[in-house]
């Protein structure tokens, strides 16, 4: 009789066991789920790189521009030792989609078309589709100064000039915590005053 119970025992005390391991695994599994679905989002701005002089109304990229490319495209396949960059974002112009069509090509990604006048509107698909990822959105002198302040990243980004195409804006979107700005410069640099 003693041996049944003690059988009896030993068998609740090991479902016990069982049970707590289980619910420390799935306790485990959905918080590595939530702080997976809660990671930093970090969007990389550029302006297109420098357009060829015509047409006038939709200029592909100079040969300057095809070279700043190159080496941007260098920069940001890369950009993250374990994945890189997840999505590519542009303007549906031509020297915005000739600036980001290689990056994409070379991570074999599409390139997401935006519409240049409503940045609102690509920012909030950015960060609903892609949230706790990389992303590069290509746009214009006058547009990334606007798109960053609508992230609340900073509001004093300088204007950028006519004939500046040096910078990257690297935005970091924690879940938790204040949104920060980097801003880079690669290829050619800019020099105020000075003809292209």
């Amino acid at each position: 009789m003693r041996s049944t119970n003690e059988l009896d025992r030993r068998r609740r005390r090991r479902q016990r066991r069982i049970q707590v391991v289980v619910v420390y695994t799935a306790i485990a599994i959905c918080l590595a789920w939530f702080f997976e679905s809660q990671a930093t989002t970090t969007i990389i701005f550029v302006r297109h790189a420098e357009k060829a002089d015509s047409p006038a109304s939709d200029p592909g990229l100079s040969e300057a521009g095809e070279g700043r490319v190159a080496e941007l495209t260098r920069q940001l396949v890369e950009a993250d030792v374990v994945a890189g960059v997840d999505a590519v974002y542009a303007t549906a112009f031509q020297r915005a989609q000739e600036t980001a069509r290689p990056i994409a090509d070379a991570l074999d990604l599409p390139v997401n078309t935006y519409d240049a006048a409503d940045t609102e509107t690509v920012l909030e698909t950015i960060l609903k589709a892609h949230k706790g990822k990389i992303i590069l959105v290509v746009g214009h002198s006058n547009t990334v100064p606007v798109l960053i302040a609508n992230l609340g990243a900073s509001k004093n980004v300088p204007p950028i000039a006519e004939d500046e195409y040096d910078n990257i804006y690297i935005i970091s979107i924690p879940w938790f915590g204040k949104t920060k700005t980097i801003r880079l410069r690669f290829g050619e640099p800019y020099v105020a005053g000075q003809l292209p």
